[in-house]
């Protein structure tokens, strides 16, 4: 409750400023300044309510509200980029003209171009939110082949899936996971992988939405480890739990070995990178006792764990959590934090695979970073 006030404060800060900046520079008549007041004061509110969904209020009411609050939050993000441009651009040009001599607050020309950039930037922040609504609903399959040195021949093009990052909760519901679940299942791979970040939420508002995932089945299994977003609500042990009775096993720092004939290949999966006590990641305990001339494949949400990965012989990473930078240009930033924003990278003798995941974490939106499932064909280098 502390966060979403706080979180409400902040977001009351930003809307009274794009509230001044919407009318003031653009002389709107009164009228206009009352449904300009009245429109962000509304979606203000959604936006606190989609927060909210699935840990402080029931997603049963909060949820359809909420998601328009999120999609906004998306078309804010737009809208304050586009107006920090308007800004720029007229700060050049304020300098320009009193260099010249020219009167610039009452200048008609300057009037002229604020109103019909800002009209045309919350044209376009609206428009970008919308498509990457749209972008974001449907998941696509991404496949890709990854060569390894140490694979045993009889492992050679298998198949498997790497699903992560769904975040259902506040925006998304059943409907999501079940479209989710049934692009899986047609893959028919012999793996399934689930890398965390499932949920924003509590198990008690928010478990049911996951239900459809019992349904997953694979020959090799269905594995899957934490991500960040389990230990938000304080539930990050009740979520793994969940995960166990629907079917997923869910790999706490531990190892299990996958067999096809005479030939093992072992899979090992460690708790996110940020998770709480008692449930830091330890990569070492999960590899302990193991053969180490096996080929290890790594499941673990954050890309950043590749370092670990590197230092004790990983063959292979499987991570989400970047979402590709979700919506542009934040991707841009995602290399401040990971060393990797997508797809495949090589640290020593280690592959990691970044997946862009398949959900989004807060707005239902992406924009130039579309959301995938991913199906992985290992083949020997």
């Amino acid at each position: 409750m502390l966060r979403l006030v706080v979180f409400g404060a902040l977001l009351a800060l930003l809307t009274w400023w794009l509230y001044r900046r919407l009318t003031r520079p653009t002389e709107l008549g009164p009228r206009a300044r009352s449904a300009v007041a009245v429109a962000l004061g509304v979606l203000w509110a959604l936006a606190l309510i989609g927060v909210g969904s699935g840990e402080v209020f029931a997603t049963s009411w909060a949820r359809p509200l909420g998601a328009v609050g999120w999609v906004w939050l998306a078309a804010g993000l737009y809208l304050v980029l586009g107006l920090g441009v308007i800004a720029l651009g007229t700060g050049v040009d304020r300098v320009i003209r009193r260099r010249r001599g020219v009167d610039v607050p009452t200048s008609p020309g300057r009037r002229r171009f604020l109103r019909i950039a800002t009209g045309a930037v919350v044209v376009a922040a609206v428009g970008a939110a919308g498509y990457g609504v749209v972008e974001a609903s449907t998941p696509r399959v991404v496949r890709v082949r990854i060569p390894l040195r140490r694979l045993p021949a009889e492992f050679a093009g298998t198949r498997l899936v790497l699903l992560t990052d769904l975040h259902v909760g506040p925006a998304r519901g059943i409907g999501f996971t079940r479209k989710v679940v049934d692009i899986v299942a047609a893959e028919n791979s012999d793996l399934i992988l689930i890398g965390g970040d499932l949920v924003d939420g509590t198990v008690a508002k928010v478990g049911p939405d996951l239900e459809p995932l019992a349904e997953l089945r694979a020959p090799l299994g269905v594995f899957g480890v934490s991500g960040n977003h389990e230990f938000y609500a304080g539930d990050g042990g009740r979520w793994l739990d969940l995960w166990d009775r629907l079917g997923i096993h869910t790999l706490r720092n531990t190892r299990v070995e996958l067999r096809r004939g005479d030939a093992v290949v072992d899979l090992a999966g460690i708790h996110d990178l940020t998770s709480p006590a008692p449930f830091e990641p330890d990569l070492d305990a999960a590899l302990a006792g193991r053969d180490p001339e096996r080929a290890v494949i790594l499941l673990a949400h954050q890309p950043a764990q590749v370092v670990d990965a590197e230092r004790l012989g990983v063959d292979l990473q499987l991570s989400g959590h970047t979402h590709g930078g979700q919506m542009w240009p934040l991707g841009y930033l995602v290399p401040l934090q990971q060393p990797s924003v997508t797809g495949l990278d090589r640290f020593g003798d280690t592959v990691l695979y970044t997946s862009r995941g398949a959900g989004a974490w807060g707005p239902p939106v992406r924009v130039g970073a579309p959301p995938e499932i991913t199906v992985i064909e290992l083949v020997r280098a």
